[in-house]
């Protein structure tokens, strides 16, 4: 385990030093700011019937957090799964992997470090900036989400799942390629669970069903609306009732504990078909 632990330190000070992460930081940093001044005007905030009670001001920052969070989520997943196609796929192309692959190196201890290392980077990244903002909240309209940590965990689940696809489609395409793949299938999954919510509403089977099999196929947008769950207020949804489906920023349920189990299996089989791809690759 030597070497996967060297491989996955080596990847993280890689990581730090590229740009991309430079244009994480500034974009988190935007974000954070524009959030602070949104949240801040929602403090004294009256509308035409009258001035928000603190009930419906926690709906409201209930839900723009989980807007905010999303972008956050959306930000550090899919920078990181950018960051996933050049640290395996790029070394592939260049040949620089020739050398990391020499024996007695196995192929899968150097794939196992760089994936530890961006599961490392991605986590903690997303912690940093998610606890960040939940201080903003609390800071600008004394919001706490109820269960923080828990919400943390899943996100960061939702950038290992993403980072562990992109590497699987490096292995297999350019970097380029396999970055913009994995952001067209996070999108189109995120708007599949759109959908399942608006069938909800309208009680219409098959939009639900529909939702289910793409979360089922990519984890992402389950564990979102778990993560949703997690941060928005327990009255939100009962206040608003059946207005509150077919809302994307508002999460009727938390994930079962088969659907988690699911979710680590996704990754574990993603992984090893990403290392069987790079076992049979030729270099």
């Amino acid at each position: 385990m030597s070497t996967v632990t060297t491989v996955a330190a080596l990847t993280l000070k890689e990581a730090v030093r590229k740009r991309v992460v430079w244009a994480l930081l500034a974009l988190s940093v935007v974000l954070l700011a524009l959030s602070a001044w949104g949240f801040s005007q929602l403090s004294g905030m009256s509308t035409s019937f009258g001035q928000l009670t603190s009930a419906e001001s926690r709906v409201i920052a209930s839900q723009l957090l989980n807007l905010v969070m999303f972008g956050m989520s959306m930000i550090v997943a899919l920078g990181t799964a950018f960051l996933a196609g050049p640290t395996l796929g790029g070394e592939m192309e260049s040949g620089v992997a020739l050398a990391m692959f020499a024996r007695p190196v196995r192929r899968w201890q150097v794939l196992l470090g760089k994936w530890v290392g961006l599961v490392v980077f991605g986590s903690l990244y997303m912690a940093v900036v998610g606890l960040s903002q939940f201080v903003v909240v609390k800071v600008t309209v004394s919001y706490w989400p109820p269960h923080p940590w828990e919400a943390l965990l899943l996100l960061a689940g939702e950038t290992t799942v993403l980072l562990t696809l992109a590497m699987l489609l490096s292995s297999l395409i350019s970097p380029l390629a396999s970055g913009i793949t994995t952001v067209g299938l996070f999108g189109a999954t995120w708007v599949a669970g759109v959908v399942g919510s608006i069938g909800v509403a309208l009680d219409n089977e098959k939009l639900q069903r529909m939702a289910s099999v793409t979360q089922v196929l990519l984890p992402t947008d389950g564990l979102w609306q778990a993560a949703m769950h997690a941060i928005q207020d327990t009255a939100s949804v009962q206040l608003l009732g059946r207005m509150s489906s077919g809302n994307p920023f508002l999460s009727m349920g938390a994930a079962s504990p088969l659907y988690l189990v699911w979710a680590v299996v996704w990754t574990l089989l993603v992984w090893l078909l990403c290392a069987l791809s790079v076992q049979r690759r030729d270099l």
